[in-house]
């Protein structure tokens, strides 16, 4: 656990991971944001200081270009100097997202979602990318940051879990 020990290396490895993952998703090819109706499923890696984690999202198409959806995410890879609870390591929003991949019009396959979250923790907006390889599946990415936290005392590292800007990576299914 090198990393762990030297924290600008890991910011660095941290950036250099998201910029691959940023390339590879403007480089790739299938399916987008379908409208009303559509179902999108993702799963994939939760990056902030002081841990990782899992994140969990599913949206639904209210319209064209409007979706809402439920995401979740739980810190795994918490030092345990941190003293997290349970409370402090899950985090769990309802969103709404603007789909604009058809507005912008980059690539049929690519869509690019900004939004607005309410969470257990904060009130706090994201920009997230998703690019199809096939029907089905593709790849994901969006960052995502608080823009009013509940608790305005002077947060506990612990605490910071989730209310603080967050990376997330992963697959995604069209279902």
């Amino acid at each position: 656990m090198l990393f762990n020990k030297l924290p600008y290396t890991s910011q660095i490895m941290k950036k250099l991971f998201l910029a691959i993952v940023l390339l590879s998703v403007l480089s790739a090819n299938a399916q987008v944001f379908q409208g009303r109706n559509d179902n999108k499923f993702q799963i994939g890696a939760n990056i902030q200081n002081n841990a990782n984690g899992i994140n969990v999202s599913y949206d639904f198409g209210l319209g064209e270009n409007i979706s809402i959806g439920i995401s979740s995410s739980y810190a795994i890879g918490v030092d345990d100097a941190l003293n997290a609870s349970f409370g402090d390591r899950i985090d769990i929003k309802g969103r709404f997202n603007a789909n604009l991949g058809n507005v912008i019009n980059i690539d049929d396959h690519f869509d690019i979602y900004p939004g607005l979250s309410i969470s257990l923790k904060n009130f706090g907006g994201h920009l997230g990318a998703r690019y199809f390889f096939t029907d089905g599946f593709g790849i994901y990415t969006e960052l995502n940051i608080p823009i009013a936290k509940y608790n305005t005392d002077v947060l506990t590292p612990a605490e910071k879990l989730h209310n603080q800007f967050t990376v997330n990576v992963g697959t995604c299914f069209n279902l």
